[in-house]
């Protein structure tokens, strides 16, 4: 058992963090539930309103790029807090939206900065946590990602039918503001401003990068578990609604089961860490995810998918935390760059896998699709697994 702890003050700033990154996800699902009332508001169709839910993926997805090279060389906290502060204003700018156009590049604002808050955050956990007890430290860190997902699906249906669509962008706002204030008192107090990269040009780090051959497999496993999880999970509301009839806005409380998975992977970590190890973690990863989308796919009722989402929450958690703990070390002399790859990765490959499910789907139905999916997601997870056991010959 590790001795290793993690320093008072680390901690502090790790609890500041966590609240940027709940705000961060609660911001990226605020809108989803609000497309309908949007629509009616400024005389637009649900589809033309979706932008603001696609502007702010798209600017998340990019500007994630842009980022971790940035803070490599100036700093981590230092631009993680000015991201959050910058949000909050993004917030405060979508709230006084005077129209549809205007509310969609705000929404693009805020992405482009939020996509700083997260993966940089996790880059600056892997410089301040000893790798001992990094990955239950990620773990716990995920559970404020994964509540702000669940959370701004909450507020923003419960905003959109009490006190109207703009009052919900208080929520991000009031969260961003404080904890970007004390990011930034943290910065100051660090005084600490990464070298790396200086004169290496700002793709230096991402040519060094991919010259790291652990470093290419970590983000081609994230592409493809972004591809197979996200790419059947995107299709459990739409089976729901077809298979068994029910509500759109019930099927997207089922789905979030996925999500509770998640939550109780995190409050449990630390004893799954010690209880399986890090080469059993990816495949009980994979096996459960597989699992659980195979028993969506043969499940009598909506509420044994309700249990299946959330057994295929709780494996996404297991193989997702062997692969980020494990690229916050593919690269230590820029993990901001890294980390910023990896999370590219899964952004591209969550994209490429919505596409290719619909397709797929299309061609062998919802059923066989998410069998098919779930068992790739094992045969993943049995790759990862073999991947870092050969690494530690």
């Amino acid at each position: 058992m590790s001795t290793a702890t993690i320093d008072p003050g680390v901690q502090r700033t790790m609890r500041q963090l966590a609240v940027a990154a709940f705000a961060s996800a609660l911001s990226m699902r605020l809108c989803d539930p609000m497309l309908p009332l949007l629509a009616q508001e400024f005389g637009r169709s649900v589809t033309e309103m979706a932008g603001v839910v696609t502007a702010f993926a798209i600017a998340y997805g990019l500007f994630s790029l842009v980022h971790g090279p940035i803070a490599d060389r100036r700093g981590k906290l230092q631009v993680i807090a000015w991201a959050t502060l910058i949000a909050a204003l993004g917030s405060i700018a979508c709230l006084a939206a005077s129209g549809p156009t205007l509310l969609i590049v705000f929404r693009f604002l805020t992405g482009a900065v939020c996509a700083a808050i997260i993966p940089i955050a996790l880059a600056w956990i892997g410089d301040s946590v000893d790798f001992s007890i990094r990955q239950q430290t990620l773990a716990r860190f995920a559970a404020a990602t994964t509540g702000g997902l669940i959370a701004g699906q909450v507020i923003g249906g419960l905003f959109a039918d009490t006190l109207g669509w703009r009052a919900a962008f208080l929520v991000p706002t009031a969260m961003f503001l404080p904890a970007g204030l004390m990011i930034r008192r943290a910065a100051r107090r660090s005084g600490v401003v990464s070298p790396v990269g200086r004169g290496r040009g700002f793709l230096g780090g991402y040519v060094d990068l991919f010259r790291n051959p652990w470093a290419r497999f970590l983000n081609l496993a994230a592409g493809f578990e972004g591809a197979f999880a996200f790419g059947t999970l995107a299709f459990i509301p739409s089976y729901l609604h077809q298979r068994f009839e029910v509500p759109l806005w019930q099927a997207g409380l089922i789905v979030a089961a996925y999500g509770v998975g998640g939550l109780l992977f995190a409050w449990r970590a630390r004893h799954l860490l010690g209880a399986l190890g890090t080469l059993r973690m990816p495949i009980g990863g994979g096996l459960l995810l597989g699992a659980g989308f195979i028993g969506t796919a043969l499940a009598p009722n909506w509420m044994l998918v309700g249990l299946a989402c959330m057994a295929a929450g709780f494996g996404f958690n297991l193989l997702h935390n062997t692969l980020q703990t494990q690229a916050t070390q593919a690269h230590p002399s820029a993990r901001g760059t890294a980390i910023a790859g990896f999370a590219l990765s899964l952004f591209v490959g969550q994209s490429i896998g919505v596409s290719a499910s619909a397709l797929l789907i299309e061609r062998i139905g919802y059923p066989a699709g998410f069998a098919l999916l779930g068992a790739l997601l094992a045969v993943l997870g049995i790759v990862v697994s073999r991947a870092l056991a050969a690494r530690r010959e």
